[in-house]
């Protein structure tokens, strides 16, 4: 006889180490995250309900799909084999075994989908199965005996796996059945098994600094994990980066995102200290969209927007509240609310903010509302007023004296696109850029419509990066412009930061951050016009070009597998750059999809010139980054799924190159 218990679990101490992906997969050079997290587990102190259920599982190589524990209605625990070229949604190829396989551990969990919900209202049944996994080479020794803990607090989905959080999802709805009452005979062959309340993790020691430089490219501790919309500024003497963090590619909480703000931040570039979530995910109806950092009244905030009409219909959500005052007066009504609802009872939606209570991070939400955009982009005016250009299920340009309003429409029909619109002031020029595809540009003696549309005309900045956030760095007039690059997954991907560079005529390039090159490790080789790279390794490589008036480059980046090849050309009549046949952005290009496409308009290309070269492969990528740099004044940046460089052969029309290195890195 097998009984549960309801007795709550205690100053259990967990330990979660962060695992670098270089432990399971072997690959040089992966990224370590910058924080190692100690924590207690304890009951929760709120009134969430949740359960969380220990076992202990003796795991062996699968050679079928096997169910290791099941508790009909609730959950169940398997192991299986994956498909190794399957990267979908988990991405457990990232962590294969030394042969190649890729065997994983996955939970699911029953759920009762909420009758008012969206997604009930599609759905064929109103239950659904929430899984969560990880594949065993990501364990220090993935066979044996192991700890698993399974927590459900309503807001997360947890396993953990002797001690270290291996997967999480986010959850709408409610087991059908209450675990905690829970008693039944013991099915054979089923592992003993507690099921407690539900406990949750408080970290004992705060993150500290990490000096390890390796910021450019990184991604989150996880196999499934990776930033998404990012939103930086410098305040008091500190480049923050608020990213939104994403696991499986926009298909968390069943396919509606799940998405939250985490949080970096640097004084120096060199040294990075990764804080707790600026504003995590503690309710069943949120899911947060982009928005940005602002300082008011020498205040760090942060303005986002909650997703909540992916999960519920309009008519039971604050939206139409806002709407309806702002038809009657013109302007916004601040709404408050609980965990659950509003004043009047319906669930929040909409645009709302976080303030940090020391300047640095310590985020606290706000718990209001105060407009129906979903992605706020505010900023301070030059007249200490707050603006918002409103994005996703609102547009314009709105004013405040408060955070909390009442805002007031100055131009509903400006800016003319783009979803996550990022505003920013650098010498004599305004700049404006919409999410993936949108540049605008302005003379600040210019009338405040006179903005030129720079994407259409060929000149904007867009490089591979999607949702650019543009931010001042330091006081000595440099600016950074930080994204996220499209893989496999389809949405977020490793975090790639650049610098900017302003012409005269207030055209904007992008060229690598001396701080953040990747570190060199070995000597470096001179190349020749075919050279043989280690396939999986990375690599700087370096060249200068000699052109003539109708020059061309040539590179081909090519795998001893001949179907996987990526060939760049620059062509010097043209002042074009493009990856295979890809086309610009103004010609029906899609830079943000980072894979073929071109940029046009180079500069710097009438004497010798640097070619730089960053080659960043990693099983978590499922391929490589190609990054590259033209002349120090523009960069552009591909993946190229499934591709381990091998060797790389150079050709040159009409010019020719003066050097040519090339260099391992971390």
């Amino acid at each position: 006889m097998k009984t549960t218990t309801k007795t709550c679990i205690h100053a259990v101490r967990l330990t979660l180490f962060c695992f670098a992906l270089s432990a399971c997969t072997g690959n040089r050079g992966s990224w370590v995250s910058l924080r190692t997290d100690t924590y207690t587990l304890t009951q929760p102190r709120d009134d969430r309900r949740g359960f969380s259920l220990t076992t202990r599982l003796d795991i062996t190589p699968p050679t079928a799909d096997t169910t290791l524990l099941s508790i009909p209605g609730l959950l169940s625990i398997t192991l299986r084999q994956h498909d190794p070229a399957d990267a979908r949604r988990q991405n457990y190829p990232a962590c294969p075994m030394p042969d190649g396989t890729v065997p994983v551990l996955e939970a699911s969990l029953t759920l009762l989908l909420p009758d008012s919900s969206t997604l009930a209202r599609q759905a064929p049944s109103p239950q659904r199965q929430m899984c969560i996994g990880l594949p065993l080479a990501a364990l220090r020794q993935p066979y044996g005996a192991h700890t698993i803990v399974l927590n459900y607090t309503e807001a997360t989905w947890d396993i953990y796996v002797d001690g270290r959080l291996m997967d999480r999802d986010y959850p709408i709805g409610q087991p059908p059945v209450d675990p905690l009452t829970l008693t039944q005979d013991s099915v054979e062959g089923t592992p003993a098994y507690t099921i407690s309340a539900a406990v949750e993790p408080q970290p004992l020691d705060p993150p500290t600094p990490n000096p390890c430089r390796q910021i450019q490219y990184f991604t989150p501790t996880g196999h499934n994990t990776w930033v998404g919309d990012v939103a930086t500024i410098w305040h008091d003497g500190r480049y923050h980066v608020f990213y939104l963090l994403d696991r499986r590619g926009h298909e968390s909480k069943f396919g509606q995102g799940g998405h939250y703000f985490e949080h970096l931040s640097t004084t120096d570039l060199r040294h990075w200290t990764e804080h707790e979530a600026a504003a995590p995910i503690e309710q069943q109806w949120e899911t947060l969209g982009t928005g940005t950092p602002f300082i008011h009244h020498d205040t760090l905030c942060l303005s986002y927007g909650m997703h909540t009409s992916r999960l519920y219909p309009d008519s039971l959500t604050a939206t139409p509240t806002q709407w309806l005052h702002i038809r009657n007066h013109g302007t916004t009504v601040t709404q408050t609310f609980d965990h659950q609802h509003t004043t009047d009872g319906r669930i929040p939606s909409g645009a709302t903010y976080s303030i940090s209570t020391d300047g640095i991070a310590r985020f606290r939400k706000s718990h209001r509302i105060i407009h129906p955009a979903e992605n706020p982009t505010i900023y301070t005016d030059q007249d200490g007023n707050l603006r918002m250009l409103a994005n996703y299920r609102a547009q314009g340009t709105w004013v405040s004296p408060r955070i909390d309003g009442p805002w007031t429409c100055l131009s509903p029909d400006f800016p003319p696109g783009g979803d996550c619109t990022f505003i920013f002031t650098w010498n004599d020029y305004e700049y404006i850029v919409g999410g993936f595809t949108h540049h605008w540009m302005r003379h600040r003696n210019e009338p405040a419509q006179a903005w030129h549309d720079l994407a259409g005309e060929g000149r904007d900045l867009y490089d591979g990066l999607s949702v650019p956030s543009i931010s001042q760095f330091g006081t000595n007039g440099r600016h950074f412009l930080a994204g996220w690059v499209e893989t496999n997954q389809h949405w977020g991907g490793p975090l790639v930061i650049r610098e900017l560079i302003q012409h005269p005529d207030g055209i904007l390039g992008t060229r690598f951050i001396p701080e953040l090159m990747p570190v060199p490790i070995g000597k470096k080789q001179k190349g020749t016009e075919a050279t043989r790279l280690i396939p999986g390794r990375n690599y700087l490589v370096t060249l200068k070009a000699k052109p003539q008036r109708n020059g061309i480059l040539t590179i081909d980046f090519a795998s001893d597998d001949t179907t996987q090849t990526c060939r760049w050309t620059l062509d010097i009549a043209k002042k074009t750059a493009r990856f295979a046949d890809g086309k610009t952005l103004r010609d029906g290009g899609a830079p943000h999809k980072a894979t073929d496409y071109a940029i046009e308009n180079l500069r710097g290309l009438d004497r010798t010139f640097p070619v730089r070269i960053i080659l960043r492969s990693e099983p978590k990528l499922g391929g490589t980054l190609v990054d590259i740099e033209i002349a120090s004044q523009r960069t552009m940046i591909s993946h190229r799924a499934g591709l381990r460089i091998s060797h790389i052969d150079i050709r040159h029309d009409n010019m020719e190159t003066t050097s040519f290195t090339t260099q391992e890195t971390l």
